[in-house]
């Protein structure tokens, strides 16, 4: 059974485009920001510093940000969210109106030219690579036509405001290499934060699946409980109903129905889930039955499952919660997929920890994504063999890191190795030489406490 393919395909469904988690109220309020910030600068230059400035065209270049930001605000409503090309061009206006302020008051000599940063950055983190490499390309170019062609800066005594040519021509370098550097460098982390989130928010997704089922799983046995006597009952009495009404066939046949019909209802039931409470005592079972039902979905698939518990003492009751049977299936149908023909599951038990390994006799994980094991979609290992054998999987690091995540959350700690080394050769290599997956608990973490008696019936809601 393979819920994350299902998980992934859910939550794509749920992921808006990209641009579209930028909402124009940010860049709104960002604009109002370098507005005023534009003003208070060039109200200190000239009045403080007596600087001579070309007021009337610095204003005008502020006053049409805070134009665009009356009609953005005037047209659009609050919860105005862009698409990619409207997010694009809100900040290539915002960068061609920051240059054209530079090249009013001197170019790269001014020390605010590093701003131009600003929309660039935003772009890596929420546009797409395209729009990004535009905006960046674009800043590169505004940058170095700045610094080669500007109004300069005039102090009080009509001076001109000079800078080394070494120093601007470091100035221009250093915000050549910062455009670059911080919009890869956000591009990566956004990107990255991204990845985290939905891989979440699949992990959230399945672990709720796997408690419907569970939550199913126990109405089904809660029916078949309270409906076996009412059944029996019936099927008791059309019984009698057929031995005498031996005289009249025709109602003797539909009483002789009505005991099949009752037989069919159990038979479903029964089908459905095991008869019994939905109390206490179905919320544990031994370590052997957790590991049977984690693995139940796989063992048909042409793949030997070998299972081994041993320690000392009785085998412990384990509390069978959703997000450790989840957790188990995924690492099993790992092993499964990439087995040649075995995977064995072997438990072993202290009074201190209970210690799980997985193991096949396929080829083992890439020793280049081994480290990578565990973060969300790593799909090193799907080559044209994989494509073959399991056309339409989406990888194994989506499976391996809701494995993970949910198998932490009930304390156990994993870790992922190969069991030989892959560069041998298939004569040399032992029977079990694929992955090895080691999850080990404390005792406390799973283990069920003693339950004495069938607990009440827990009402259904909902």
């Amino acid at each position: 059974m393979s819920i994350q393919r299902d998980i992934t395909a859910q939550s794509a469904s749920f992921r808006p485009e990209r641009a579209d988690w930028l909402r124009l109220r940010t860049l709104i309020f960002q604009r109002w920001m370098a507005s005023f910030g534009q003003l208070a600068a060039l109200v200190v230059a000239s009045r403080y510093y007596e600087m001579e400035l070309p007021l009337g065209l610095c204003f005008f270049a502020v006053g049409l940000a805070i134009i665009a930001n009356l009609l953005s605000i005037f047209i659009f409503p609050q919860n105005k969210r862009l698409t990619e090309t409207e997010a694009m061009a809100t900040l290539l206006f915002d960068l061609a109106q920051l240059c054209f302020l530079l090249f009013l008051t001197g170019g790269l000599t001014n020390p605010f030219a590093l701003l131009v940063l600003a929309p660039v950055t935003v772009s890596a983190s929420a546009l797409k690579l395209r729009s990004t490499l535009i905006l960046g390309t674009l800043a590169a170019i505004f940058v170095t036509a700045i610094g080669l062609f500007n109004l300069p800066l005039r102090l009080a005594d009509g001076s001109i405001f000079r800078t080394p040519a070494l120093f601007s021509f470091g100035f221009w370098i250093s915000l050549l290499i910062g455009i670059a550097f911080l919009g890869l460098y956000s591009r990566r982390v956004a990107t990255e934060m991204r990845l985290m989130s939905d891989a979440l928010l699949a992990t959230q997704m399945a672990l709720a699946r796997e408690q419907k089922l569970t939550d199913l799983g126990g109405v089904v046995a809660a029916a078949a409980h309270e409906l076996g006597t009412p059944l029996a009952t019936i099927k008791l009495i059309s019984s009698e109903m057929i031995d005498e009404l031996s005289e009249h066939p025709d109602l003797a046949e539909d009483a002789r129905l009505i005991r099949e019909q009752a037989d069919r209802c159990r038979d479903i039931l029964r089908s459905m889930g095991k008869a019994g409470k939905d109390d206490l005592l179905m919320r544990q079972a031994s370590l052997t039955t957790v590991l049977h039902e984690a693995a139940e979905p796989h063992t048909t698939r042409g793949i030997e499952v070998i299972f081994t518990v041993s320690g000392t003492g009785a085998v412990p009751q384990v509390l069978r919660r959703p997000e450790l049977i989840h957790g188990l299936r995924n690492l099993v149908q790992n092993a499964v997929d990439f087995a040649n023909s075995k995977v064995w599951i072997d438990a072993q038990y202290t009074p201190d920890r209970i210690m799980l390994r997985i193991i096949d006799d396929g080829d083992g994980f890439p020793p280049q994504v081994l480290a990578r094991i565990g973060d969300p979609f790593v799909r090193s290992r799907r080559d044209e063999q994989d494509l073959s054998r399991r056309p339409g999987y989406e990888g194994m690091g989506l499976g391996l890191f809701i494995a993970k995540t949910l198998l932490e959350r009930t304390g156990a700690e994993l870790s992922f190795a190969n069991a030989a080394d892959p560069f041998l050769s298939s004569a040399e290599r032992p029977e079990r030489s694929g992955a090895i997956v080691e999850v080990v608990w404390p005792s406390a973490a799973i283990l069920a406490e003693s339950v004495r008696g069938l607990g009440e019936n827990q009402p259904i809601t909902g």
